[in-house]
């Protein structure tokens, strides 16, 4: 089978994308689940020793009502920090002298909103492939306290984040969602909550209240943690908390149990604005519990409690200036997030969700009797000791199993003696001694499970990175003749030998298939497919096996490799050439160390009034690197063009206008932003005609440059619109360095194709850590997908926020595709270059999933090694597309 060098190269990154895809659903596991149905069972009774105890079904609510205040990245520092006290009076108020208990609840990676929910309501650790599921959350299964409410009759409603009504379809008996992608909006996402509030504290129809006020998020992606608008937020928050907590003590006069109000954050916000990654500012979290079941311990000087009936009376003005305003005046307690679960369970008087691995904050019952504390510790420990058993096979030698254990035996001695009516000293002191061994038991339990939190899929891992190898393997040994001058290969796969050794392979993987589902204990993806599916990834599997066993049979023993027709090879390496293949090695080698991984980028920041000069000098650059090769039309379109991305920044104050200083009013900069597109597409649509223009007639050989030209200008001013300001220059920088390689290196210097093909991918990779990327998730920068939209568009938001987080690699991308299409006389150019893009693609992404296997145990493996993965995998994507276009580019240039 005759191919082209370019289409047997776009073929192999695609198979590669499903060997990546496949070891990714190995790779991403499910977390540590519960399998039996426990819905219907009874509570595990009270132990005792000798003696019959009464307490055999669930305790009854701590609490009559649960309000939950959500507010969307409230990271610990903008509660218990300085903010927390210049912008939260209110609040600041309760954390030190109300009846409350604050915690610093530390998130798990993902930081990203749906996995936060998860874990905040199921007690569990979701899977890190959640990360792609927040764009399209679907209905939770997973055991949690919504339903377990829900189930026992307590009437929820909800308002906010739409988020919760995609987890939970069915379970409020009144909602408000709200779309938490569009991030341009701050304000009334949040008036959309606040608006149902005066109706609904003053019913008494309901037993929960979910509040997600989502724009302190918002603000973040779009400004920073330091933007001025973080402070007018946290102010409007601390408002809407004084409210609900006002509403909340008026009406304890009327009930016998006190509420309680949960003000907390999902996960926390970077310096940069973003989540979604491990630093200290995303996975810590502000977590107050508020109730006047709390009452303060006396010893704290000028201590007081709040009143049982009506909002304490605060002269906030006087009590802020009384306080430092320089740092941290508070220490809470470290708590994980997954223990709200739990907590919450309890204070509902509900079962604990069977999946939860979380446990019980203990202060939120220490005031209750000892016997009660015991209670609630003995069904926080049984439910952890349930799910070890069920997910760990030698449950029996775990230290945490034999401590609760222990805990019970000594549990059902104290039972004994408390119904002697035994209140000595000696109870007490009993008491204390089993509560002790109860929260001992809970943390070893706990650590346990949190190491068992992911049971990795090995077979669909080992057969993805099969498949990725055998890729990569098929690439190398072709490397003489697709980048030779014909650039053509023979792929020997309907030979007889060949069609033989393939249905032996195929025998011997199917074998092995059924060998692994009969045998394992756990389900793998693999094995849950159709025989169909499964016996097509079989079939591909031998295919290239074949191709390489074909491939080095031909090079070892006939002293020819793929290629019919051998092209004449040099005997030595020039210095690029030797240059190119070390930077290559160098790089695929460093991708085994986590360090190297976190600090693989680069960031910038300025202050306005520089920023707007540098902005204007910039865009002034780029009209004068691009401009040269297009038409007057696109020259015309390309200067407004420009002038409308400064008047977009300025309209939503990120620069200045030179004739208005101030800048107070801000919008959203929707009609500047369209301006710029309409211009956008008009280039585009120019370099289309013109392209299309070089189809009809085949000699016009300047149309088809030109029109190439002009859509690489159009990609250019669309960089230019999503980009933030400060990236301006480093745009700058790779338009001026694309110019000065072309015109004083690689022309004159006539390097080689795969030479330059090497140096744009190389300094496609550099820009994009330039502009301020990073292998953390939280630098993605979602406000580029609502740049002109006034509401939220799945499609071009997911579009326009991939353009600009891979701009670097696709801009010199297209300059390449320009480059190669200019040199007339350079016959199947880009299938060549098609060739090396897939050929340095798929190496570090081959060896990446060979090291995150032997890694999947490290320490960082879901901070550091998996956001890479995910990274890898999108340029892998990335790069079958390019070598698609190159391919159709090349055939059109054949053509004509």
């Amino acid at each position: 089978m005759r191919l082209g060098s370019g289409t047997f190269a776009a073929g192999c990154v695609v198979i590669e994308v499903l060997g990546v895809a496949l070891f990714l659903r190995g790779f991403f596991p499910t977390p540590v689940f519960s399998g039996a149905e426990r819905q219907a069972e009874s509570p595990a009774p009270e132990p005792s020793a000798g003696a019959s105890s009464n307490w055999t079904e669930l305790p009854p609510p701590l609490f009559s009502k649960v309000v939950i205040m959500l507010i969307d990245a409230l990271r610990d520092d903008f509660v218990f920090g300085s903010k927390g006290v210049k912008f939260m009076p209110y609040t600041t108020y309760l954390v030190e002298k109300g009846s409350s208990l604050s915690f610093v609840a530390e998130a798990k990676p993902p930081t990203v909103t749906m996995p936060r929910i998860k874990a905040l309501l199921t007690g569990s650790l979701p899977g890190f492939i959640d990360v792609v599921r927040n764009l399209n959350s679907p209905t939770l299964l997973e055991d949690n306290v919504i339903t377990r409410a829900k189930a026992a009759g307590k009437r929820i409603i909800f308002y906010g984040d739409e988020t919760w009504v995609k987890l939970f379809p069915k379970h409020f008996v009144e909602y408000d969602g709200t779309t938490s992608f569009f991030v341009s909006d701050y304000t009334e996402v949040d008036n959309n909550v606040t608006r149902h509030l005066d109706k609904v504290l003053k019913r008494q129809d309901w037993d929960v209240l979910i509040l997600h006020y989502l724009g302190l998020d918002h603000i973040g992606h779009i400004s920073g943690p330091n933007s001025p608008l973080i402070g007018h937020k946290l102010s409007e928050m601390d408002s809407i908390l004084m409210k609900i907590h006002t509403s909340l003590l008026s009406e304890e006069r009327d009930t016998l149990l006190p509420s309680l109000l949960v003000l907390c954050g999902d996960h926390g916000m970077s310096e940069a604005g973003g989540h979604g990654a491990s630093s200290m500012e995303e996975v810590n979290t502000a977590l107050v519990l508020i109730s006047s079941a709390f009452e303060r311990k006396p010893g704290r000087a000028n201590e007081t409690t709040t009143p049982a009936v009506g909002p304490p009376c605060i002269p906030v003005n006087r009590w802020c200036h009384s306080h430092s305003s320089s740092g941290d005046v508070r220490h809470p307690t470290h708590v994980q997030q997954t223990d709200l679960a739990a907590t919450l369970s309890i204070g509902l008087g509900l079962p604990i969700p069977k999946s939860n691995i979380g446990s019980l904050m203990f202060p939120v019952v220490e005031g209750r009797p000892m016997r009660e504390q015991l209670r609630f510790l003995h069904l926080n420990t049984v439910q952890l000791s349930k799910l070890l058993q069920e997910n760990v096979p030698s449950y029996e030698k775990e230290p945490g199993f034999d401590q609760f254990k222990v805990s019970e035996r000594s549990h059902g001695n104290w039972i004994r003696l408390y119904l002697e009516e035994n209140n000595s000293e000696v109870l007490f002191n009993l008491g204390a001694r089993v509560r002790r061994q109860y929260l001992d038991a809970l943390r070893t339990l706990r650590l346990s499970l949190s190491k068992r939190a992911a049971q990795y899929d090995i077979y669909s891992m080992a057969a993805g990175t099969v498949m990725v190898l055998e890729v990569l393997a098929l690439l190398l040994l072709s490397v003489p003749q697709a980048l030779g001058s014909r650039a053509e290969l023979d792929v020997p796969l309907l030979s007889p030998v060949c069609s033989l050794l393939f249905y032996l392979l195929l025998l011997a993987l199917a074998a092995l298939h059924v060998a692994v589902c009969t045998a394992a204990d756990s389900s793998c993806y693999l094995c849950s497919l159709p025989w169909p599916a499964a016996g097509g990834v079989m079939a591909l599997t031998a295919a290239l096996l074949c191709a390489v066993v074909s491939a080095l049979t031909r090079t070892f023993a006939g002293g020819k490799c793929l290629s019919q027709n051998p092209p004449q090879s040099t005997s030595t390496w020039s210095e690029l050439d030797l240059l190119s293949f070390l930077g290559t090695v160098g790089h695929v080698l460093s991708l085994g160390s986590s360090s190297f991984i976190e600090e693989e980028h680069q960031t910038c920041s300025d202050h306005k009034a520089e920023l707007s000069v540098l902005a204007v000098l910039s865009l002034a650059m780029i009209f004068v690197l691009v401009q040269k090769r297009c038409s007057l039309t696109s020259k015309v379109a390309m200067a407004f063009g420009l002038l409308g991305v400064y008047c977009y920044r300025a309209a939503i104050g990120n620069v200045l206008f030179p004739w208005k200083q101030d800048n107070k009013d801000v919008s959203k900069g929707i009609t500047e932003a369209r301006f710029v597109y309409v211009f956008v597409l008009g280039i585009l649509f120019t370099g289309t005609k013109d392209l299309l223009k070089s189809q009809i007639i085949a000699a016009d050989f300047t149309a088809r440059t030109v029109g190439l030209w002009e859509i690489y200008s159009g990609l250019v001013l669309l960089a230019a619109l999503l980009l933030r300001p400060h990236n301006l220059p480093v745009l700058v920088l790779s338009l001026a360095i694309q110019t000065i390689m072309t015109q004083f290196i690689w022309r004159p210097l006539r390097h080689n194709i795969t030479e330059v093909t090497v140096m744009h991918y190389w300094f496609g990779q550099a820009f994009f850590y330039f502009q301020g990327n990073s292998n953390s998730i939280a630098t993605v920068d979602i406000s580029a997908g609502f740049v002109g939209l006034d509401a939220y568009m799945e499609i071009p938001a997911m579009f326009l926020t991939a353009f600009a987080t891979y701009s670097g690699p696709v801009l010199w991308a297209s300059h390449l595709v320009n480059f190669l299409t200019s040199e007339a006389s350079s016959g199947s150019a880009l299938s060549r270059a098609c060739f090396c893009y897939a050929l340095i693609c798929s190496t570090p992404v081959s060896v990446y999933v060979v090291l995150v296997t032997s890694l999947r145990y490290h320490l960082f493996i879901w901070s550091v090694f998996s956001p890479k993965l995910l990274y890898e995998g999108t340029r892998l994507l990335i790069t079958a597309a390019v070598c698609m276009f190159f391919t159709a580019m090349d055939q059109t240039n054949t053509r004509s």
